[in-house]
């Protein structure tokens, strides 16, 4: 297997590899738990808010000229109403959270400490930046979805381990349609917090 070498990007600067991360992003969450069926035109929006922000942070995982994994973040003050709205309700205040937008990883990438990489440099981003609190939100299913892999490895143990705690007090919820479905529908997802020191 090819060597992995990260590259670390901000807003403008991940232009040439927008095709490629959306092509990713397809990919990834076409698994469970996320099950997208995805959209080459809701990915260009969607990627197109963190592109023309200078405060994004895109890191890029490489394996020869292939993009293979990715992790993204910005001001949770920059982020869209659905993401905002808990933090503005119950605090912490947005101007305060760095927020991930996601991490994603070609499954036979998994376990070479590509997700941990990932962490610590949208975590040193965010406390260069000034943010003392990082935050994402995650998709929560019914354990008994008949699409669960019978070998599904829940990540929340990864996440604690480098610090996160799940706030069930913070919640959204996020419309997509998943890959056997017709139309979107609404998903439940809790956020996840770490205090930066």
């Amino acid at each position: 297997m090819a060597a992995v070498t990260l590259k670390v990007c901000q807003g403008r600067d991940i232009a040439p590899y927008l095709d490629a991360l959306a092509a990713l992003r397809i990919q990834v969450f076409r698994d469970y738990p996320y099950l997208y069926d995805g959209d080459a035109e809701y990915e260009a929006r969607y990627l197109a808010r963190y592109a023309d922000n200078p405060a994004s942070l895109f890191v890029l995982a490489f394996a020869d000229d292939t993009l293979i994994g990715a992790a993204t973040g910005q001001p949770l003050a920059d982020e869209c109403e659905e993401f905002r709205a808990p933090f503005e309700r119950q605090g912490p205040a947005p101007a305060r959270v760095f927020y991930y937008g996601e991490s994603v990883l070609r499954p036979e990438y998994r376990g070479r400490g590509i997700g941990k990489a990932f962490m610590h440099e949208r975590e040193a981003h965010a406390q260069a930046q000034g943010f003392d609190v990082a935050a994402f939100c995650a998709v929560e299913r019914d354990p008994a979805h008949p699409r669960r892999p019978v070998d599904y490895r829940p990540l929340a143990p990864f996440w604690e381990r480098h610090g996160y705690q799940r706030r069930p007090d913070l919640y959204t919820h996020f419309a997509w349609k998943d890959v056997d479905s017709e139309q979107a529908t609404d998903k439940r997802m809790v956020f996840w917090l770490k205090a930066l020191a």
